[in-house]
């Protein structure tokens, strides 16, 4: 098991929070190996500005708040900053944004994240079943997964080749592998963040809900763009 991991969920328990904040989901996924691209949390416009060049644009802000889980719908992302300017006006529209939304959240700061390229957008996603347990979904990504509901399920744990049948049980695997000149994904990479998702539902029995949303795959690796865990009290 994750110490790391342990010690956020216990720590989230303790502050009676049952919805990890993004960061926290995200460094459960680096804990276990699985690929996100560059972030880190900043409490003022200045702090923003000065991880994004570390970072290099373009960048990804977004609100960090226990109190707002749907981040889109309070105003709390804007996505493709490309300069210092854009970010410290970003900064200041998000918390503005975010205050109107829900007036007394609790906001931690704004989580500035690398951009990643686009790339085929997959979703992985784990669900505590009350009769079989923990369980693994697999799909497209984005808005696909809620509009074609093409998605592959399996009880964890799982091994290599049930992920690997998993991926060509879904009816879009051509798009996996490749359409009217769109380029394969990295099926390896994608293999191995449903193996590493596996062992984290399993190590990590609290888990009640996963969400990996979207996962950009490319010809070569694949990182986890958004993340949302909620879980349940023991």
């Amino acid at each position: 098991m994750g110490r790391e991991s342990e010690t956020i969920i216990k720590n989230a328990l303790n502050e009676n929070r049952l919805a990890l904040i993004e960061p926290e989901a995200k460094t459960i996924c680096k804990e276990y190996g699985i690929s996100t691209p560059d972030f880190s949390v900043a409490t003022n416009a200045e702090e923003a500005i000065k991880i994004s060049e570390s970072f290099g644009y373009p960048i990804v802000l977004k609100i960090v708040s226990p109190d707002i889980l749907h981040k889109t719908d309070a105003g709390g992302v804007v996505i493709g900053l490309n300069s210092a300017n854009d970010v410290e006006k970003a900064y200041s529209q998000i918390i503005d944004s975010s205050k109107r939304y829900k007036t007394d959240a609790k906001i931690q700061g704004i989580l500035v994240q690398k951009m990643a390229p686009k790339g085929t957008e997959i979703i992985i996603g784990g669900l505590k079943d009350p009769q079989f347990g923990q369980t693994l979904m697999f799909g497209l990504g984005g808005v696909f997964v809620e509009i074609l509901k093409d998605v592959t399920f399996r009880i964890a744990p799982i091994e290599e080749s049930d992920a690997k049948s998993m991926m060509r049980e879904i009816k879009a695997y051509p798009i996996l592998q490749g359409y009217r000149g769109q380029p394969p994904v990295d099926e390896g990479a994608i293999v191995d963040i449903l193996l590493a998702a596996s062992r984290l539902l399993m190590d990590l029995p609290m888990i009640n809900q996963m969400d990996l949303n979207p996962i950009m795959a490319y010809e070569k690796g694949a990182s986890v763009v958004d993340a949302r865990i909620l879980i349940e009290k023991p």
